[in-house]
């Protein structure tokens, strides 16, 4: 049955109908495995897990709700500007037969037509890992008030430059922790990366009333964030960790209302042969913003030029509560513009690294523009005070406009600035 005629046959309230009904086990246990578990099993971030026909049964008719609104699986990009690589959107026949089972009532079927069950070695996404790093010990969570942001370094023990392929940061205790940044740092340096905290030159920029970059490059391996997902390369690429390296987390913890503890790690698996192509992590950004008090649609950019031919590979948009949409745009030398990715309903609690089905070549002299609009009204639900004046800020009460992207260079070790300050139209 064609999706259209199964949506009318939903809204006139007559179920949808197959000769033969689809079995849990046989057909949609496939889908489950494809599209769900990740998230939803016993020690990740959704609140139940959907690996059994038990577990699943119980939630039949919350999925059908939660697949027809496609409010799951979660995605927000408007697919009229991009394909993106990691879109768990599910297909056409994939929808059919999940609504199909669950208005024959959700039939088990056989246990034989079980596809074999997927493997997460000790909750890890990306596989085995080759090499585990943790925080030096746990993090004591106070049950009341604003944490300011720990900033822990770990030394790799490194003793030559490693290329790793797959990376992913795993907290012990995901109640308490908003977001993890973890960056490389070379020659064993403890300080935090310049695009986690206002360094001191843009304090003294802005308080001189001088403009700041609104660009940074880093070594930045993973943000961990709400609704995120471990990096997802393609194969002969990899991010470089260069001897003697310092792990640095930024850690943003928020409080639950009891004691709670943490110790966070993250896991790398190397690349078994020299990589194609090196991917670096670039920033985009505006901390010059102020946003009105009671202001519902209130616009901000951020503009940097491309100084030397890349590849973009992914997009993180990371806004705070009064995020409305995001949107990057970009302008090659021509003059021709496009919107490389558009979030029309940008949603904090699922914060998503969208990559490019095709990296897409930005060629020197290519603008990228970073915008956002943000609503501090009190028709926002979740502003936490619309009678304030928002500025850039680390917690959430505050804001933030930040365009995270990778590119994909040349796999050396010390390659040239991609970034620079675009010019004023």
């Amino acid at each position: 049955m064609k999706l259209r005629s199964a949506l009318a046959l939903l809204l006139l309230g007559i179920p949808v109908s197959s000769a033969a009904a689809p079995t849990f086990h046989a057909d949609v246990e496939p889908i489950l495995q494809r599209r769900c578990q990740a998230c939803h099993r016993s020690g990740d971030i959704a609140p139940m897990s959907l690996i059994t026909y038990a577990e699943v049964r119980p939630w039949a008719k919350a999925i059908r709700s939660a697949v027809l609104q496609k409010k799951m699986p979660p995605w927000f990009a408007d697919p009229a500007h991009g394909v993106y690589g990691n879109d768990p959107s599910l297909s056409t026949a994939e929808l059919e037969t999940l609504i199909a089972w669950i208005d024959a009532d959700a039939p088990q079927g056989n246990p034989e037509d079980a596809p074999r069950p997927l493997e997460f070695v000790d909750g890890w996404r990306i596989g085995k890992p080759d090499v585990v790093i943790e925080i030096p010990k746990p993090f004591n969570v106070p049950p009341t008030g604003t944490v300011p942001y720990q900033y822990i370094s770990v030394p790799t023990g490194f003793t030559e430059d490693r290329w790793v392929e797959a990376i992913e940061i795993r907290p012990s205790n995901r109640n308490v922790v908003h977001h993890i940044n973890a960056s490389a740092s070379p020659g064993g340096s403890t300080a935090p990366a310049a695009d986690f905290r206002t360094s001191d030159l843009e304090q003294q920029l802005l308080k001189s009333g001088r403009e700041i970059p609104e660009f940074v490059e880093s070594e930045l391996l993973q943000t961990f964030v709400p609704g995120g997902a471990p990096p997802m390369l393609k194969k002969g690429q990899a991010k470089l960790i260069k001897a003697g390296s310092n792990i640095n987390f930024q850690i943003h913890y928020t409080t639950t209302g009891a004691p709670e503890q943490d110790q966070s790690r993250i896991a790398f698996i190397f690349a078994k042969e020299p990589p194609a192509e090196r991917i670096k992590s670039i920033l985009v950004y505006n901390r010059t913003f102020a946003i009105p008090a009671g202001e519902p649609n209130h616009a901000v950019v951020a503009r940097a030029v491309v100084q030397r031919d890349v590849r973009l590979v992914s997009i993180l948009p990371h806004m705070h509560v009064r995020g409305k949409d995001f949107e990057i745009r970009i302008t090659d030398p021509s003059g021709e513009i496009e919107t490389v990715l558009r979030v029309p309903k940008y949603d904090f609690n699922w914060q998503i690294n969208y990559y490019l089905e095709s990296p897409k070549l930005l060629p020197t002299g290519t603008i990228i523009e970073v915008s956002g609009h943000f609503d501090n009204s009190l028709n926002n639900p979740h502003n936490p005070d619309a009678t304030a004046e928002v500025r850039y800020g680390e917690q959430t009460w505050e804001e933030m406009l930040n365009g995270f992207m990778e590119v994909a260079i040349e796999p050396v070790a010390d390659a040239p600035p991609v970034l620079g300050k675009a010019p004023r139209d």
